[in-house]
């Protein structure tokens, strides 16, 4: 339980909550104290010296929000359910953040030392993001991929909050434990306002697509990397298949970037719009996935080109444009009326100037209904204060945190870093690929680290085990090629059932499993139905 204090000040900060319009406050706030079941919902918007805070989350146990006014100056703290046990916050609630809690949960502590977990995400639900094309074939649902983080942690011990980072303020620099006396190893300030004191931080917060590196890019070109992206990405294909189904007329889709994600996706929308639609995929290199086994990349390519995608190899994309008014396009024809954009967001054209990366290659112009971008990435880790250089995390030029094999922030003994905010190379001296695989066992490692680390034991040096790589290509296609077996690789319908069988067995929790395994095993006995049903009216039809 927190409790609000009781000054002329503290009335005036409850007065500010209810007239910024918070609708249940009277059942959070019976009287002058705040309760927080397990699990419940925390909600507060008011304004101070002109700016507006909104803070959302959960508070697991007896967690809350202390709120105290000073003068002019306002701090809220977060108050953690006990003040004697460690205290975790992990920031990012993806492979890394969420399997790191899950770890620390199922792991066995001595009664004094199970800490307390804090988990914040700016979202709401954690994302497969691997089986985000499948949403786009319409081969999974979105709660079988992105379950929320509450139904996720609601059997655990772990408190979420919904909020986004702002800047750290860590005090664990060269070993020194903060104040005289205590352990805290640092402060997080969250865009809400709410200051979250630490005593041992996990930074997992991913990365976000990098737009800004094309002229035309960010305005014109749509990311893949997130529930948002991928539903917006679905909208705009539904719209587009609308507006030219009674047309008659083709979609073309550009896709920029030939890595693993750039061609899975081009496969994907290649079989939904099958005749309906063109799929050009662009990439600087003179072959796609110039990274993945030689078996992955042969069974892309023989997709690839059984669904027509046009690649264009050895290029990379100078600017991207809209078709101007007063600038001809080869899809519109004389008259044509241009619709509103709230009422037709699909109705844009864009120009895509390709520029050769190799010798002996033409320049290039292309038009495109949509533009989709799969080329670089950039971390979101947060600022640090106050600006000493002494508190700075060590970076690299990608913007990923230099860490120890133990996964430890260099110079910052109580701070972990993982995933794609983690700079970690591998035996021979090359950065680790931010990929799923890599974040799901870092944060099996960072888990049993932090444990150590509690318990005064030695910590483990992290060491990848790349089992193999998987593509998914389609509804009933895929590759996999393990890592174990040299040279094999599996793909069509049965790398696609390989490939699902591994996923459904890395989902977060057993319930979640289980649920989403049902649900597979129906659509799957739905479809063998139907494709039966039909095989038996072509033959019963038949002459």
């Amino acid at each position: 339980m927190a409790h609000l204090a009781s000054s002329a000040s503290a009335t005036l900060l409850y007065l500010h909550w209810i007239s910024a319009g918070a609708k249940h406050w009277g059942k959070l706030f019976p009287g002058s104290s705040v309760r927080f079941g397990t699990n419940s919902l925390v909600c507060s918007r008011f304004r101070r010296n002109g700016f507006r805070f909104v803070a959302s989350g959960t508070a697991g146990r007896n967690g809350g929000v202390v709120a105290m006014s000073e003068g002019e100056t306002l701090q809220r703290m977060f108050t953690w359910p006990d003040k004697k046990k460690p205290r975790v916050c992990i920031l990012g609630g993806g492979f890394g953040g969420l399997y790191t809690a899950l770890r620390l949960e199922s792991l066995t502590w001595p009664a004094d030392k199970k800490p307390q977990v804090l988990l914040v995400d700016q979202s709401e639900r954690f994302v497969f993001k691997p089986m985000l094309y499948e949403l786009l074939s319409g081969e999974v649902d979105a709660w079988e991929i992105a379950p929320r983080f509450l139904d996720l942690l609601a059997s655990t011990g772990v408190q979420f909050f919904q909020d986004r980072v702002k800047s750290l303020h860590p005090s664990d620099h060269l070993g020194m434990q903060g104040l005289t006396g205590s352990t805290c190893g640092g402060t997080v300030l969250l865009e809400s306002g709410l200051h979250v004191e630490y005593d041992w931080l996990v930074l997992a917060l991913g990365a976000e697509a990098k737009l800004d590196v094309v002229p035309g890019a960010l305005e014109f070109a749509l990311p893949f990397s997130n529930l948002e992206d991928a539903s917006m990405v679905d909208n705009k294909l539904k719209a587009l298949e609308r507006k030219n189904f009674a047309k008659h007329s083709i979609i073309s889709v550009a896709v920029v970037g030939c890595g693993y994600a750039g061609v899975e996706l081009a496969a994907t929308i290649a079989e939904r719009l099958q005749d309906r639609g063109t799929v050009q995929a662009i990439n600087v290199e003179t072959t796609i996935c110039p990274t993945a086994p030689p078996g992955n990349r042969e069974a892309a390519l023989k997709v690839l080109t059984s669904r027509k995608v046009q690649l264009l190899l050895g290029y990379f994309v100078r600017s991207i444009r809209r078709v101007g008014d007063g600038e001809a396009s080869t899809g519109l024809t004389e008259g044509e009326e241009v619709h509103d954009m709230e009422a037709e967001p699909n109705s844009d054209k864009y120009i895509l100037e390709l520029q050769p990366a190799e010798r002996g290659l033409q320049s290039q112009i292309l038009e495109a209904d949509l533009v989709l971008w799969t080329v670089g990435s950039k971390p979101l880790l947060p600022t640090l204060e106050p600006g000493n250089r002494l508190h700075e995390l060590p970076l690299n030029a990608r913007g990923q945190a230099e860490t120890d094999e133990t996964l430890r922030v260099k110079g910052h003994p109580r701070i972990f870093a993982l995933g794609d905010s983690s700079a970690l190379r591998d035996s021979n001296g090359r950065l680790l690929p931010a990929t799923a695989q890599v974040a799901f066992q870092q944060a099996d490692f960072t888990g049993w680290n932090l444990w150590a680390a509690i318990n005064g034991r030695p910590l483990l040096p992290f060491r990848f085990q790349n089992l193999g790589e998987m593509m998914t290509l389609g509804r009933n296609d895929a590759a996999l090629s393990p890592s174990f077996i040299e040279g094999l690789t599996l793909d069509g319908p049965i790398g696609h059932t390989a490939r699902k069988i591994a996923y459904l067995i890395r989902l977060p929790t057993d319930e979640h499993r289980l649920k989403v395994g049902i649900s597979w095993f129906t659509k799957s006995a739905i479809d063998s139905v139907a494709s039966l049903q039909n095989t038996l009216s072509k033959v019963l039809s038949g002459p």
